[in-house]
């Protein structure tokens, strides 16, 4: 069986897009799709003692561009206003100087698009989480078709036999046309649980850095809550 995940690559994602990837054995970053003000591609949010905060990239873009080619605008400081914040924020949680080195040193690095910076930080997170899957781009598949044929070409030319799709495709997915392609269509459930965070109340939708500050790149604990399965 070779389970294939696709989405967007998005800027230091929550907890179950990393959920998503391990469940996965080829993750394809979808970075010729549209980019999008909505989709994440470009801001996260963090857990701050006055609830969440919205840390956004600014970028350089027009309509209808593809998240490839979004450039992001360095020349406004923007990485070291989103590092003061984190650091504002996070100094005194458990693990912060081990992670925030490692996002730093990230982050300051030279990227030729909004999307190769998301890609590194994804990638190396998993690395440090121990999560061992192969990343490919859609850019590079020369895939044409659009919607739910798309994603079939896609799994198909990857020679999957399973996709792992997102719970927010249920409603316009059909199964039978993946089944008539060969393909499983199976879906990634993630189970939010609670682990500790800075100041009162818990916060699940914001960015995994918020869980890698205050639990470290301890991935078995995130595992042990999805529904007792390790794998």
């Amino acid at each position: 069986m070779k389970v294939i995940a696709i989405h967007q690559p998005n800027y230091i994602p929550w907890l179950g897009y990393f959920y998503k990837i391990s469940q996965s054995d080829c993750f394809v970053f979808l970075d010729d799709a549209q980019f999008s003000n909505e989709g994440m591609h470009n801001f996260n949010y963090i857990k701050t003692s006055n609830g969440r905060l919205r840390l956004k990239v600014p970028v350089k873009q027009t309509l209808g561009d593809a998240i490839m080619n979004v450039k992001t605008r360095d020349e406004l400081g923007w990485k070291q206003k989103h590092l003061d914040l984190i650091q504002n924020n996070y100094q005194n949680s458990a693990f912060f100087p081990e992670v925030f080195s490692d996002f730093r040193s990230l982050l300051l690095d030279d990227y030729e698009s909004l999307s190769f910076l998301n890609e590194a930080l994804i990638k190396e997170f998993c690395r440090k989480l121990g999560i061992v899957t192969e990343f490919i781009r859609s850019s590079s598949l020369n895939v044409k078709t659009k919607r739910e044929e798309r994603i079939i070409d896609i799994c198909s030319r990857l020679n999957g036999d399973t996709y792992l799709s997102g719970t927010g495709a249920m409603a316009y997915q059909k199964e039978e046309n993946f089944e008539s392609k060969g393909i499983r269509l199976k879906y990634s459930v993630y189970s939010t649980f609670e682990y500790t965070q800075l100041w009162e109340g818990f916060y699940p939708n914001v960015t995994i850095l918020d869980y890698l500050f205050n639990c470290g790149y301890d991935w078995q604990n995130v595992l042990k809550h999805q529904n007792g399965k390790e794998d």
